[in-house]
């Protein structure tokens, strides 16, 4: 099904949600708002969607990736899959799972885009809902982009970078949600990173918990 088929099934004004989306990306910062050597309590977050339910879970650790908090929010999917807005589709479930949390977090990373998304990814639609720190990290990039070395650029402009954790398989790409710059979420996810997995620790605790409750709910 097309997505203008999509949008109009479910009732969905496409030009207005990007208009939202180009409206709230203006408003990002992308420069670090905290000293990264001092970040204590790491958060992650992870999504499984199964037929039409969403699970959301949320891990909290710390340096030495012992985790604080677990919890989770389940919902009915109130939106459908569409490309590039995602953020509509996992945010409200993902917000829930975090407002339930009792340890907060200095920093979020999300299984997501930030700004290499073309105008707003899921981590930064995060960012701005939290007010918090986010990275955005990949397994894909848009077509729009363009990679020299390990620099992404759209238009010239660069706006992420190119990880590369394991050996003989292909990259993550990283980029700011909001509140923290490009080098600064590069530097950090590469400090993060523990062998033999490809995803920043935080990230591959959230999804082992994530899945975990799935098997639970039996769903």
């Amino acid at each position: 099904m097309q997505e203008e088929e999509i949008a109009k099934r479910y009732g969905l004004d496409l030009n207005k949600l990007k208009q939202e989306q180009l409206k709230l990306a203006k408003t990002l910062v992308i420069e670090t708002s905290l000293d990264i050597k001092s970040i204590n309590l790491f958060a992650a977050v992870d999504t499984i969607i199964v037929l039409d339910k969403i699970i959301s879970g949320v891990i909290v650790c710390d340096k030495d990736y012992n985790i604080l908090e677990e919890q989770y929010f389940m919902d009915k999917l109130h939106f459908p899959y569409l490309y590039e807005f995602r953020s509509y589709r996992e945010l409200p479930s993902i917000i829930e799972a975090i407002n339930k949390l009792q340890n907060k977090p200095d920093l979020i990373l999300v299984r997501g885009h930030g700004l290499t998304h073309p105008r707003l990814g899921l981590a930064s639609h995060l960012a701005l809902s939290l007010n918090l720190p986010c990275i955005g990290v990949s397994d894909f990039i848009f077509q729009d982009l363009e990679i020299k070395d390990l620099d992404i650029f759209r238009n010239n402009n660069l706006v992420g970078k190119v990880l590369h954790t394991k050996e003989n398989s292909n990259p993550i790409y990283i980029s700011p949600g909001n509140l923290i710059s490009i080098e600064d979420s590069f530097l950090l996810s590469s400090s993060l990173i523990k062998n033999p997995h490809k995803l920043p620790e935080p990230l591959h605790l959230a999804h082992k918990y994530v899945k975990k409750i799935k098997e639970e709910l039996g769903i």
